[in-house]
């Protein structure tokens, strides 16, 4: 048995719907990938769009490196054919190519930590070329300049995987210490991240989204897995514990977080990606690291996106190979968000309840990014090679 049907025998018997549904989406992101894919670079968004029939289409928009490498890290789990499958005739290794190849113009830290990762993993020749850039652009947060905690999270987790691919090589091994560093700081003694490590806007400074704890707690399980890092499994632990003990009573995996307490400071919107993917992705990293197994908490949040007590729209369509993004507060300027993190910052207990029955969770994003979907295939596909003996969890 491999441990991907493990993975889904283990959920089966917890909620057997719940694994029907990881089978089903992993077909459906396989198909929906490739109408993001154009000239070999993925698309920003496909954007739900009604036609003259009134029926639902999806109309791509943009472009974004970030989202390729992502897709990057989930195709690369697929073998030969079905790489194809779901990048129009290409491989991981060409996609993977032509993002090293734009790297010269890349200027942001999390993109290229993100596309070092997938050479890593890929195995990909031109490693070495990413590994450079991305310590060019180390420097720059260098000295406790701040740096978001996403793209922090996802330098420790290329560079773990870069040390993985080079056979330890040393220098990547002290750049590896320096980001361990930065993000075992970044949490200090809070139960939670912030959004930025080092200085941010006060009244906002207290507040991390569900993306800064689900990056570091998977980068910190994975360095525990590579090198036996005790200190990167407790902080991991603890991450988890806190998204999982503020968890929705119907599998929800609320938004902002205050990193103070561990408290919600505004759950909505809750998003697709955060159900199905990001959050499996993390917490089975953490077992397989050694950690705690939080299946349970993974199938509630999985049930969200079969029966939602917000919205009666269907969030999976099948006949466009997409998840619609998120359900959402009718609050098209974030008025809730932004009044809830001041008012938390002046007294942490405050929520102003009335916001709930003034912009009520009716609404639905109808649009989908491709990294949604990579992470998804990364979630439920990959087993994490644990390089440290006792680790086997």
């Amino acid at each position: 048995m491999t441990r991907h049907e493990g993975r889904l025998a283990a959920l089966a018997d917890i909620d057997p719907y719940a694994a029907e549904l990881v089978e089903r989406m992993v077909g459906l992101s396989v198909r929906g990938l490739p109408p993001g894919y154009v000239d070999g670079q993925f698309v920003f968004t496909r954007r739900g769009r009604r036609d003259a029939a009134g029926r639902w289409t999806a109309v791509p928009e943009g472009r974004s490196i970030r989202y390729g490498a992502i897709v990057a890290l989930g195709v690369a789990t697929l073998d030969a054919d079905r790489q194809r499958e779901a990048l129009a005739g290409d491989t991981v290794a060409d996609l993977v190519g032509n993002l090293v190849g734009r790297l010269p113009g890349v200027t942001n830290l999390g993109d290229t930590a993100l596309i070092t990762w997938a050479a890593a993993e890929t195995g990909h020749p031109r490693l070495g070329e990413a590994l450079r850039r991305l310590a060019e652009l180390e420097r720059g947060v260098a000295g406790g300049a701040p740096v978001p905690t996403v793209e922090a999270a996802w330098a420790l987790a290329g560079l773990v995987a870069a040390h993985r691919a080079t056979g330890g090589d040393a220098e990547v091994g002290e750049r590896m210490e320096q980001a361990r560093e930065r993000l075992l700081k970044g949490l200090g003694g809070e139960p939670l991240y912030r959004h930025v490590i080092g200085p941010a806007s006060w009244y906002r400074a207290h507040v991390g989204c569900f993306a800064d704890q689900v990056y570091p707690l998977q980068a910190l399980a994975r360095l525990h897995a590579h090198a036996g890092d005790a200190d990167a499994l407790a902080a991991a632990e603890r991450i988890a514990a806190g998204i999982c003990a503020a968890q929705g009573p119907q599998g929800q995996w609320w938004w902002h977080y205050d990193a103070r307490t561990g408290a919600v400071v505004e759950g909505y919107p809750v998003y697709s990606v955060h159900q199905l993917s990001m959050a499996p992705m993390a917490l089975l990293d953490l077992a397989d690291a050694g950690g705690t197994g939080y299946l349970k908490e993974i199938a509630l949040g999985l049930g969200w996106m079969m029966s939602r007590p917000e919205v009666d729209d269907e969030l999976i369509v099948e006949d466009l190979a997409l998840t619609w993004r998120k359900a959402a507060r009718d609050d098209p300027k974030k008025i809730v968000r932004g009044v809830r993190a001041v008012a938390s910052a002046i007294n942490q207990n405050s929520r102003i309840g009335l916001l709930d029955r003034i912009y009520p969770p009716v609404s639905v994003d109808r649009e989908c990014r491709p990294y949604e979907l990579g992470w998804l295939l990364y979630a439920w596909l990959f087993t994490l090679p644990r390089d440290v003996p006792g680790n086997a969890g």
